[in-house]
C-alpha cells in the first residue's frame, strides 16, 4: 500500500486526486481514490500509482473511464477488487487483443514495440472478470455517490464520472491540453467527442479533474472557459485543412503535412492517427459541402 505524497490534492474528506508525475503528463496519469464508509475506489490507476505501490488505503473496486494503457496500468496490484468499465470498452480490459482492437482496425497491425511497452512500462493485466457499466449508472460507497455520465469519442466507451454529494466531476482524457481533443484510434469518433464536449457543459460540479494536464480545475466558470479553448482546436485543424485543399490533395499528402501533430516532434505511431483523424474531418467537410472530390481519393476546398 503507497501512502499520500505532498503533491496529492485532498479536494474533500473522501476524495483525493492522486497526482501522477509531471502534473499528469502522459505516460503518467491523475488517479482519482474516494473513501466512502462502506466501500473505496480508484478510478484508472496510472503508471504513477503503480510506482508509489498503490493507493494510500484499502481498494475494493477500480472504475475505468476507457481502455487505453495509461489508464489500466495497476490492474495487477488488485487482484480482488471489482473492476468495472464501461460496456463499449470492456473488450480492451479484458485483453491486450481487445485493447489492440481499441487502438486500430486490424489487431495485427500494432507494431511490436508498443506492445511490448504496453506490457512492461504499462504493466498490462488482462482482467476478464471486469464487469460494464451503462451511462447513469451510480456506485455507493457509503457517504458518497459515484455516477457515470458517458463521454464517448476518445473511445467508444469513454466515461466521466461525477462523485456526489463531493461535487468533483472526474472528466478523464477530456483533457483540456493545448494539444486538444484526440479522436484519432479505431474506436474514436469527432462528432461523438464535441457532443461529449456539450454534455461536459451541462454539467456543475466544485472541481472538474482531468486524468492529464491540467489536474484540478475549480469552478465552472474557469472550467468551460478551459473547455472552450480545448474545444477551438477543433477548428483550428479544420481551418488548416481547408487552407491546404485550395489545391486538390490525396489523403497522404494532407497526413504529411501534420495537422494533428506538428511533423518535427510527431512519433512513429502518430501517423495512423493523424491519417485516421484528417480522414474524419475529411468526412464531415464532404457531407457538409466545405469540401468536394474532385477525382477518386482527391479533394478540393468547395
Amino acid at each position: 500500500m503507497g501512502g499520500f505524497t505532498d503533491t496529492d490534492l485532498h479536494l474533500t474528506d473522501g476524495v483525493t486526486v492522486l497526482t501522477g508525475s509531471l502534473g499528469g503528463k502522459y505516460p503518467s496519469g491523475n488517479t482519482l481514490y474516494v473513501r466512502g464508509s462502506e466501500e473505496s475506489l480508484l478510478i484508472d490507476t496510472s503508471v504513477s500509482v503503480v510506482a508509489r505501490g498503490g493507493a494510500p488505503g484499502p481498494v475494493d473496486r477500480i472504475l475505468v473511464s476507457h481502455a487505453h494503457e495509461d489508464h489500466v496500468a495497476g490492474h495487477g496490484l488488485y487482484p480482488a477488487a471489482k473492476v468495472n468499465a464501461h460496456h463499449e470498452d470492456l473488450p480492451g480490459v479484458h485483453s491486450l487483443e481487445g485493447l489492440f482492437g481499441i487502438y486500430v482496425e486490424d489487431p495485427a497491425d500494432i507494431d511490436p514495440d508498443l506492445a511490448h511497452t504496453i506490457v512492461t512500462d504499462f504493466t498490462y493485466t488482462a482482467r476478464p472478470d471486469a464487469t460494464g457499466f451503462a451511462d447513469g449508472e451510480s456506485f455507493a460507497l457509503g457517504g458518497l455517490r459515484v455516477e457515470v455520465v458517458h463521454l464517448p469519442g476518445h473511445t467508444r466507451g469513454h466515461s466521466g464520472f461525477l462523485v456526489e454529494p463531493a461535487g468533483v466531476f472526474f472528466v478523464a482524457d477530456i483533457d483540456l491540453s493545448s494539444f486538444g481533443p484526440y479522436y484519432g484510434d479505431h474506436w474514436s469518433d469527432l462528432e461523438d467527442f464535441e457532443r461529449a464536449m456539450a454534455r461536459c457543459r451541462e454539467i456543475d460540479a466544485r472541481w472538474y479533474v482531468t486524468f492529464h494536464h491540467k489536474g484540478v480545475v475549480t469552478g465552472r466558470e474557469e472550467f468551460l472557459t478551459q473547455l472552450d479553448a480545448f474545444a477551438g482546436v477543433i477548428g483550428r485543424r479544420e481551418a488548416r485543412l481547408l487552407e491546404l485543399l485550395a489545391e486538390p490533395r490525396d489523403l497522404e499528402e494532407l497526413v504529411e503535412e501534420g495537422i494533428v501533430y506538428r511533423r518535427e516532434t510527431r512519433p512513429n505511431f502518430a501517423i495512423g492517427v493523424e491519417r485516421r483523424s484528417i480522414a474524419m474531418h475529411l468526412e464531415r467537410l464532404g457531407r457538409d459541402g466545405g469540401v468536394v472530390e474532385v477525382e477518386p481519393g482527391r479533394w478540393r476546398a468547395a
